[in-house]
């Protein structure tokens, strides 16, 4: 049988969701001993065991508690008294969840943009350039990306969104920015940010509200000016200014 631990890294890529299950101390007659280790997937399924039986089937339902409440625990379980297992000894489990990257989609792959793109890979985020400039994607390291050299229109209207994804957008173009707003702002998304001044911003805000394309709501969703407000100049200081906005809505949403 192949160890599940190996296979974490791969169970990840393939955008599983999915508890491992750690059985750290065990005291008597156990059916597995520390070590022994167990993936449970969101649906249920198992690679691995911690011994079967009574305790596997708990633990297997422990894991999908901790998937949903995202925080690790350890639980122990007395084989005889509370399983009716005949081993009679007692067993100490960890749990901890492992989620998949989360989706980054950053329509204009610019000086700002390829910088967000270049610091978001460190901090969990599977990241998809889109830019209509085919050869931008030789200015600069793109390797750890996805790069789709489209429209930047057509492109946002063929990527399925989920509630789970971040976009920011920083194309070269105003009107680009605005026609990628009115389309992004319907959707339902984890994060939605927007480069431009505050002027910009404003003008875009009062054109879009007096021609009733977006609601206040809609529009109030949107970080504009996009990032955390400080006296960033350079196209790396205002990466990181969004990046922190970012990494604030993924560390205080429940993913």
């Amino acid at each position: 049988m192949s160890d599940a631990l190996f296979e974490l890294g791969k169970f990840k890529d393939a955008g599983k969701q999915f508890v491992l299950c750690l059985v750290v101390e065990t005291k008597g007659s156990t059916p597995r001993k520390a070590g022994a280790r167990m993936v449970v997937f969101e649906d249920g399924t198992i690679k691995g065991t911690i011994g079967g039986g009574s305790v596997e089937k708990q633990a297997i339902d422990q894991a999908i508690r901790v998937l949903h409440d995202r925080k690790p625990v350890k639980i122990g379980y007395q084989l005889e008294s509370d399983l009716d297992m005949h081993c009679g000894g007692s067993m100490e489990v960890y749990f901890e969840s492992f989620f998949p990257d989360l989706n980054l989609y950053i329509f204009g792959a610019g000086h700002v943009g390829r910088e967000v793109g270049r610091y978001a890979r460190d901090f969990g985020f599977a990241v998809t350039f889109i830019d209509h400039r085919g050869k931008i994607f030789q200015e600069f390291d793109s390797s750890n990306a996805h790069c789709i050299c489209a429209d930047y229109l057509e492109a946002a209207n063929h990527i399925e969104y989920t509630n789970r994804d971040f976009v920011v957008i920083t194309t070269p173009s105003h009107e680009f920015d605005e026609l990628l707003l009115e389309k992004l702002a319907r959707e339902k998304l984890a994060y939605l940010g927007m480069i431009g001044s505050r002027r910009k911003v404003a003008e875009a805000r009062k054109r879009l509200l007096a021609e009733r394309t977006l609601t206040h709501e809609q529009l109030d969703f949107v970080d504009m000016p996009i990032g955390i407000p400080f006296k960033a100049e350079t196209p790396r200081e205002i990466a990181i200014s969004i990046l922190a906005r970012i990494i604030d809505v993924k560390n205080n949403l429940a993913l």
